[in-house]
């Protein structure tokens, strides 16, 4: 009797047929996606930041740190070099201007002084000298002049007396020649001698002149000796506190040496080290502000130093209004030092997706709440909280603000929970 055989619903053909089918399917489908869908992430809401764009004050401006220093400082020097003998004051001391700080000794300077001293004496001692000299040389061509004279008028008396008598026939030629003679000798005389005694007078003031230039120079010589050991004893060149006194009693020290410092208890600035990188966006007149006591102060730029070292440059500000009570020189500040003028923008707040996107994109979170996509956009300046937006985002948005560094490409977040 013959069986019917049931016939195989499943079928080696079939089966490969059916794969080959949903083969095709599928790769038509990913081809359909991934041309016409967006390639998709599931992110975890609790490993993201999302920060929403709000409509703010914005300013452009750059933390830094500032070191409190005095608002005038005069440096102490050695003004001469020699030991110290005697300290007056201690560091930290507050001093009066003209007050002893310390004494030094210098015993080469001490004896070059005295040399200097013996010169003056000399060279005053040479005055006199020459002085005397001259006043009895002067007697002595006056009274020349007196005998001279006294000559002169005799001569004149009997030449005068013997022409009339010549012309009396009284006398004869030879007797008046004689006298003519002698008139005209002791005049010629007479005139010499008041040249002589005219010389004689130029000679000697001009010598005084010149001994007084001498006594003079070696005075002047001798006062800056004196100025120089009086220098031996440092003396405070203002009102002020001492501040970095660096000598010990037996210590040497050198001519122009670093002494120490008196600063000015009248007030106080702020010294800055910025970045080399702003050097061309501060000027003097820039403000900034910090936080001291729970309160906010302010600060603007008083000087700018262009020497740039180690890849810094240093800029001065002073206060603006009150002083923070308590602030002490050498205290550190943390400054938010202004580049621009304050203005209303919209705000972004910072983020790691910046290092990933320049700025150009960011995931825009879906109205749900649910996903977020990929968003062109277009920031400007920029602070240490902020990124001011210009174009792409609206006040309310909410963007991921945390680093986009394992999305790849994707263009679309799926936000879970």
């Amino acid at each position: 009797m013959d069986r019917q055989i049931e016939k195989k619903k499943w079928t080696v053909k079939k089966i490969v047929t059916i794969v080959v089918i949903a083969g095709i399917v599928l790769l038509i489908a990913a081809s359909y996606y991934s041309t016409s869908g967006k390639s998709k992430l599931n992110v975890d809401l609790e490993r993201i930041t999302i920060s929403e764009v709000t409509n703010g004050t914005f300013q452009e401006f750059i933390p830094v740190n500032g070191v409190v220093l005095p608002l005038t400082t005069i440096y102490l020097d050695a003004n001469e070099g020699g030991r110290v003998e005697e300290k007056f004051v201690e560091d930290g001391a507050v001093l009066k201007k003209g007050q002893p700080i310390l004494r030094l000794s210098n015993t080469d300077l001490l004896m070059t002084m005295m040399s200097q001293q013996n010169t003056v004496y000399n060279t005053l001692t040479q005055m006199q000298i020459n002085n005397n000299a001259a006043q009895q040389n002067t007697v002595s061509k006056l009274n020349q002049m007196a005998d001279v004279e006294s000559l002169f008028k005799e001569a004149e008396r009997v030449y005068l007396l013997d022409k009339h008598l010549f012309a009396e026939k009284v006398i004869g030629s030879q007797e008046f020649k004689k006298a003519e003679n002698d008139y005209n000798y002791y005049s010629e005389k007479r005139k010499l001698t008041l040249q002589i005694l005219q010389q004689d007078s130029v000679s000697r003031t001009q010598q005084a002149e010149q001994d007084k230039r001498s006594y003079t120079g070696s005075q002047e010589a001798l006062n800056m000796m004196k100025m120089k050991v009086n220098d031996l004893i440092v003396k405070s060149p203002i009102d002020g506190q001492l501040t970095s006194l660096d000598a010990e009693i037996g210590q040497n020290k050198r001519q122009g040496e670093r002494l120490g410092q008196v600063d000015v208890l009248s007030g106080f600035k702020v010294r800055v080290d910025v970045d080399e990188h702003y050097i061309s966006r501060i000027y003097t007149g820039l403000k900034g502000d910090f936080t001291f006591a729970d309160k906010l102060y302010k600060l603007n730029i008083i000087k700018v130093f262009t020497q740039v070292v180690s890849g810094k440059f240093q800029i001065d500000m002073q206060f603006e209004g009150t002083v923070p009570t308590g602030i002490r020189r050498g205290q550190t500040l943390q400054i938010r030092l202004a580049l621009s003028d304050e203005k209303q923008g919209l705000l972004l707040p910072r983020g790691g997706f910046y290092q990933q996107t320049g700025g150009n994109w960011i995931f825009k979170v879906s109205n749900d709440g649910k996903t977020a996509y990929k968003t062109d956009i277009q920031l400007g300046n920029q602070n240490p909280d902020y990124y001011e937006v210009l174009q792409g985002l609206k006040p309310g948005d909410k963007v991921i603000t945390s680093s986009y560094e394992n999305y790849g490409t994707m263009q679309e977040l799926v936000l879970k929970k």
